[in-house]
């Protein structure tokens, strides 16, 4: 097993995790830096995009943690979308069904069972 080559739907869902939270970080932070204060729930959020980069780079990494990290914070996104519009729910429920799916089936849980750790 070491060695594997990383799955590429690992790769995909690792990089997008990394988009998003670099992203969002960056999308929310600038109205904060521009107001020069924090406000609200501010921190809280920031700290969720900061947790989107640590699953994408993690999970890039071979992390076995960083996968279960990756469906907690899309749950979170669906636990969130309740007081949203029907058609966030929807979209984060779907994208909840589909990385579980990628990051869990077999080649993904393979990698992730210790041989991507050998590459990074």
């Amino acid at each position: 097993m070491e060695g594997m080559k990383r799955p590429l739907a690992v790769t995909i869902v690792a990089v997008l995790y990394m988009a998003v939270g670099v992203l969002g970080f960056i999308g929310h932070g600038l109205p904060i830096a521009k107001a020069r204060a924090i406000h609200g729930d501010d921190v809280l959020v920031e700290a969720t995009e900061l947790a989107a980069v640590v699953a994408g780079v993690f999970m890039w990494k071979g992390a076995n943690w960083a996968r279960w990290l990756a469906a907690a914070w899309m749950g979170f996104h669906v636990g969130l979308s309740f007081w949203e519009t029907p058609e966030k729910l929807v979209a984060h429920a779907v994208l909840l069904v589909l990385i579980t799916y990628l990051m869990f089936r077999q080649d993904s849980s393979a990698y992730f069972r210790g041989a991507g750790r050998a590459e990074s």
